[in-house]
């Protein structure tokens, strides 16, 4: 069915990840993914700034204001029941690994897979609609359809700026003497 599945393998959906225990009899998951230039403690630390801002279509989500394009200093220090984008508090995390969010009918997980000097983001939606199966049946064609619009903006959007992030360390280390030295000894076998 249409917006069910975006960007995510056969593994990715068959995984099991935290907020399937939260709402185990939802009726209607939706999972993406999306490989990210960067290595997982960078995309993790931009999946913290969702505690202020959805990384989406601001103007629908975010009351028309601009999802900060730098890191917040201090979001990375994470605590359960924290509010993530005004609707979700935090109920499990692990540091460079996942974010767990809730809602009243809705669980999300965002999950960082390392690969080497890159990272996987996977994330699943769940949804469980009020109505019992004629709730869930409309929840399963409009949220899903909804959710991966909207979705799909905001990955690719923290793909953008965890790769901008990383270039931009990168960069700075070529830069800096300290760095230019070490590279040219080990080079030289010293």
């Amino acid at each position: 069915m249409l917006g069910l599945n975006w960007g995510a393998s056969v593994a990715e959906r068959a995984a099991p990840l935290p907020c399937d225990e939260l709402l185990p009899d939802a009726r209607t998951r939706c999972d993406r993914a999306i490989s990210v230039e960067a290595p997982a403690a960078v995309l993790f630390r931009w999946l913290c700034q969702l505690r202020v801002a959805p990384y989406s279509y601001d103007l629908l989500d975010n009351l028309g204001r601009r999802s900060p394009r730098c890191l917040t200093p201090g979001l990375e220090r994470l605590e359960v029941g924290q509010r993530f984008m005004r609707i979700f508090s935090l109920d499990s995390f692990a540091p460079d690994d996942h974010l767990t969010l809730r809602a009243p009918g809705v669980a999300v997980t965002y999950a960082v897979r390392a690969r080497a000097d890159r990272s996987r983001l996977v994330a699943r939606v769940l949804f469980k609609a009020p109505g019992g199966r004629l709730g869930d049946a409309l929840a399963r064609r409009t949220l899903a359809v909804g959710d991966l619009v909207m979705m799909r903006k905001q990955l690719l959007t923290l793909k953008e700026l965890a790769e901008h992030e990383r270039a931009s360390v990168s960069r700075s280390r070529r830069r800096d003497p300290a760095t230019r030295a070490e590279r040219f000894r080990v080079s030289r076998g010293r």
